[in-house]
């Protein structure tokens, strides 16, 4: 994907190592959609205090105008999306510097 990224669509690519900081951040778990390729899209889901789910998609825009379906798809677990380094190292930078930032406050 990263021969696809661009400034105009900075968040392709990023759905898992976002979903997973904002897991760290909020609790819940995290979900994905099943692409092409055996591939998943991840996004959050945390409960409500009246029960049920709270659904966000932080890196939905990738898509553009496509209807993403957020129902009945499998949890998705950051040792199988960390697997790559490279991937990793993206979430634990990003984690660092958001925390940073928060400190800050």
């Amino acid at each position: 994907m990263r021969e696809k990224w661009s400034r105009e669509n900075q968040t392709l690519g990023q759905c898992s190592i976002t979903a997973f900081l904002v897991q760290d951040i909020f609790g819940g778990k995290v979900y994905g959609i099943p692409r092409e390729g055996g591939n998943f899209h991840c996004y959050n889901a945390v409960p409500r205090p009246e029960g049920g789910e709270f659904i966000f998609d932080l890196t939905s825009e990738q898509f553009g105008d496509e209807k993403l379906c957020y129902e009945n798809n499998p949890e998705q677990f950051r040792e199988v999306h960390f697997e790559k380094d490279e991937k990793r190292l993206r979430y634990e930078y990003l984690k660092a510097e958001v925390l940073k930032k928060m400190e800050e406050m």
